[in-house]
């Protein structure tokens, strides 16, 4: 009912509790329909992805969408981030990439004080709020298993330590189908990580001219 558009007059909510939570969830409702308009104004069409993407947030999930490239996937989760104020960062999925250009590695570094070597991790792009694994499927399954961790304990382990990541962390993984060339399927393993798989298609014929004037003409809208 959060993603829902507001009636004509709210009624009341289909469940009792105590004035302050009603209050809460009127609030958030009007707050998602909010973020769900502003988000329309950068992505023209595709309602079921952008309802998906709330969902998943706010269940705390993580998001595989399938489809051709040029279909707004980049753009909605960047949307999305930028909507929120959070940090972003995406990842290009190819098939010399490995885990550690995923998660991070540990270098020598002399320290200044003690002039002494020891070990120091630099954080991969995995750490951030939400991160864009585009293509996922067009690397090994094993740099693809280097998000497991990450997406169901929210946690990076490397060496004997663990970082936890901060909240929120949502995954939104796009992949192309999978009779195009040079694709690897995602294991069963890391499947069960998504709370959807979303087969996006192209924009109906009013969307898309929509798009031409929008992006063709005048400014294009600020996120």
């Amino acid at each position: 009912d959060l993603l829902r558009p507001p009636r004509a007059a709210p009624g009341p909510l289909p469940f009792s509790a105590p004035p302050r939570q009603r209050d809460l969830v009127m609030s958030a409702h009007e707050e998602i329909m909010d973020l769900r308009e502003r988000m329309g104004r950068s992505i023209i069409g595709q309602e079921q992805v952008v309802e998906r993407l709330l969902l998943t947030l706010l269940c705390n999930g993580n998001v595989l969408v399938e489809g051709l490239p040029g279909l707004a996937k980049t753009r909605a989760v960047k949307s999305l981030a930028k909507n929120l104020e959070s940090e972003f960062s995406r990842i290009q999925f190819t098939p010399d990439l490995m885990p550690s250009d995923i998660i991070g590695t540990e270098i020598i570094q002399a320290n200044p004080e003690t002039q002494k070597r020891e070990l120091k991790f630099l954080k991969g792009p995995v750490f951030c709020h939400f991160l864009l694994a585009d293509e996922v499927n067009r690397t090994s399954p094993k740099t693809q298993s280097a998000l497991l961790q990450s997406m169901q304990d929210r946690e990076v382990s490397v060496g004997n330590k663990t970082y936890t990541l901060e909240e929120p962390f949502f995954v939104l993984a796009t992949q192309n189908p999978i009779d195009q060339e040079g694709v690897y399927p995602l294991p069963e393993a890391q499947l069960d990580r998504f709370m959807f798989n979303i087969l996006i298609d192209y924009p109906g014929y009013e969307e898309e001219v929509e798009i031409a004037k929008r992006y063709t003409h005048g400014e294009v809208p600020e996120v």
